[in-house]
């Protein structure tokens, strides 16, 4: 059977024939060179992301050289910056140099337009830029901080040209436009207070239960002096609830350590009021049978 698709290239004809459609050299020659500058312009674009994020990463680990150097998280959260501002004029560059050798000129001036158009209508886009550089210089939060926008919280994991991301204590990823962070709350800034309500058991010398609670917080703080900025003590009785005594303990610790001083310091109250015999109550459950 004799196929009905014939294939012939000849360059001294100056083309090729694919079947009865006949294609100029010229043709293949201009689709080819298109192939190509637009692999180069794709390579070139992936280099300067590569690359500058590389530049930026060093500068961020290196500043703690430099004489007039930036802590930890503000170091980040210009990085995070500077590399999303990286990432999107590249973006715009290599888009429009692509746009401009597939249609030319008239490419460039429909590019143009329709650039002028989007911005006429990326008015949240604009919103979310300007937010985005206002939050990096009033220093309002920084990667790493604990924050609170509206009714969401959790750890700043990057801030972007245009967007927050938070991740919640379960492990959630909140992805915030910056113009929408309006009211924020930075619980990452100063010492933090944190609170310790123990309750104990009516038939108890409540002096005694007192004196066990602050001698444990009197050893803790030395102990901990890497996160307690004041040394926790009893405030006082705050209620006399139907099942004990509530005793609170108050304290301040370095920014973020307010969760582990709770945690270990209630362990360690817990174990001393055991030891001392000090009742803690519960319900207690009588079966007769």
């Amino acid at each position: 059977m004799k196929s009905s698709f014939n294939f012939d290239f000849d360059l001294s004809k100056g083309g090729i024939k694919i079947g009865n459609l006949p294609i100029e050299a010229d043709s293949i020659y201009n689709f080819i060179s298109v192939v190509i500058k637009i692999a180069i312009i794709c390579a070139i674009m992936y280099l300067s992301i590569k690359i500058g994020n590389k530049i930026i990463n060093r500068f961020v680990k290196k500043q703690k050289t430099l004489k007039f150097s930036l802590d930890d998280k503000k170091a980040t959260t210009v990085g995070t910056i500077l590399n999303s501002i990286l990432r999107y004029t590249v973006y715009f560059v290599g888009i429009f140099a692509i746009i401009e050798i597939l249609f030319g000129r008239i490419g460039s001036i429909f590019a143009g337009l329709g650039g002028a158009a989007i911005g006429l209508g990326a008015k949240d886009l604009i919103k979310d830029v300007i937010s985005g550089f206002f939050i990096l210089f009033e220093d309002q939060f920084s990667v790493g901080d604990y924050i609170t926008v509206e009714d969401k919280s959790g750890i700043v994991d990057t801030i972007e040209l245009r967007v927050t991301k938070l991740k919640d204590f379960n492990g959630d990823l909140h992805i915030i436009p910056n113009g929408l962070i309006n009211k924020v709350t930075n619980h990452a800034k100063n010492n933090i207070r944190f609170k310790i309500e123990i309750n104990v058991a009516y038939e108890v010398d409540i002096e005694e239960a007192i004196n066990t609670i602050n001698k444990v917080c009197l050893e803790y703080a030395k102990e901990r002096k890497d996160i307690v900025v004041e040394q926790p003590a009893v405030y006082g009785i705050t209620s006399l609830g139907n099942n004990g005594i509530s005793i609170v303990v108050y304290g301040r610790t370095t920014p973020m350590n307010q969760w582990t001083a709770e945690i270990e310091l209630r362990k360690r109250i817990l174990i001393e009021l055991k030891n001392e015999n000090i009742e803690i109550p519960y319900n207690k459950f009588q079966i007769i049978k």
